[in-house]
């Protein structure tokens, strides 16, 4: 891998790629160094994408995927946690196409398309103090999303609804249903893995100061809509945290992640309704949170979401 514009280091790199599967990273490298052909996929995934995101990434997740497939007779659910604006909805296009190449079926969904339906959602949301429409925990239909996972497990048939955020002038909404019959299925979110805050721990209050009454209580609400999401998260067998260093670098990656949804379809959050949302993204979970997920691959991207580790979480 010398040859690569990477950064991260190796040592914890390589014990991820052999508990994998692989006998070594060099084994592992040469394998699918010579799949060039396979790689390129530029509607997916174009030159602007660093080295250190396809071979850091992409690849070992590819890997654990296809290892899942071969290796195991019952079905599994791989799950990223990601922050808004990171770039996994890029990742899981990726990886649903390069996975036909390979002869077997990746099929990517994520918790936002089990948002709730807008007669429903807006019972859910209101009085949230920051007048969002949607996106923190109790906003989706928790329920469906876990009965729509237990019954791919079961039987292969993935029947799920598709949420479309540029619609109701970019509210969102369901848009339609997606049926497929993936041989393995990934789901990302932004809060996917996290769970409440137990009694003993003191980090939920951290910022308390910062908050007002409003805010401190609807979080105290949000913590108990958390509970609800643990046996969705139980169906998950591994999950691959991609974590910035800096959480507040997920400010920036939302708003150019809106513009760019603005030139595509014309609608998306702005002005006010962006700077509510990504209050929202900031406080309605505590960002300490983020440091207890259960993943199996922890990844860490600076503010240019270059990769600068990659490795087991344990």
């Amino acid at each position: 891998m010398k040859d690569l514009d990477i950064s991260f280091p190796l040592d914890k790199f390589k014990k991820l790629i052999i508990d994998i599967g692989w006998e070594s990273l060099d084994d592992w490298f040469n394998f699918w160094n010579n799949q060039k052909n396979i790689l390129s996929i530029d509607q997916y995934w174009n030159n602007k994408v660093n080295d250190d995101w396809i071979w850091g990434l992409a690849l070992p997740l590819l890997s654990q995927a296809y290892s899942f497939q071969n290796n195991f007779s019952d079905r599994k659910i791989i799950g990223i946690s990601a922050l808004p604006g990171t770039g996994k909805t890029t990742l899981g296009k990726w990886l649903e196409a390069i996975s036909l190449k390979l002869d077997f079926k990746i099929a990517v969904i994520s918790i936002d398309d089990f948002y709730l339906p807008s007669d429903q959602m807006k019972l859910a949301i209101i009085n949230n103090p920051w007048k969002v429409s949607r996106g923190f925990p109790g906003s989706h239909s928790v329920n469906l999303m876990h009965e729509k996972l237990l019954n791919w497990k079961k039987n292969g048939e993935l029947n799920v609804p598709v949420f479309d955020k540029s619609l109701r002038n970019g509210l969102g909404d369901r848009s339609h249903w997606r049926s497929d019959n993936p041989d393995l299925l990934i789901i990302e979110g932004w809060f996917l893995g996290i769970e409440p805050c137990s009694s003993d721990n003191n980090y939920q209050n951290i910022i308390t100061s910062e908050l007002s009454p409003h805010e401190s209580s609807y979080r105290s609400k949000i913590q108990e809509n958390l509970y609800k999401y643990l046996d969705v998260w139980n169906l998950i067998d591994n999950i691959w945290h991609l974590k910035p260093l800096k959480f507040e670098y997920m400010n920036l990656w939302k708003i150019n992640q809106e513009k760019e949804m603005f030139l595509q379809k014309g609608k998306a959050l702005k002005d006010e309704k962006l700077t509510n949302f990504l209050r929202m993204l900031n406080v309605s979970i505590p960002q300490k949170s983020f440091d207890f997920i259960n993943s199996y691959a922890l990844l860490l991207i600076d503010q240019e979401r270059n990769l600068v580790e990659a490795g087991l979480n344990f």
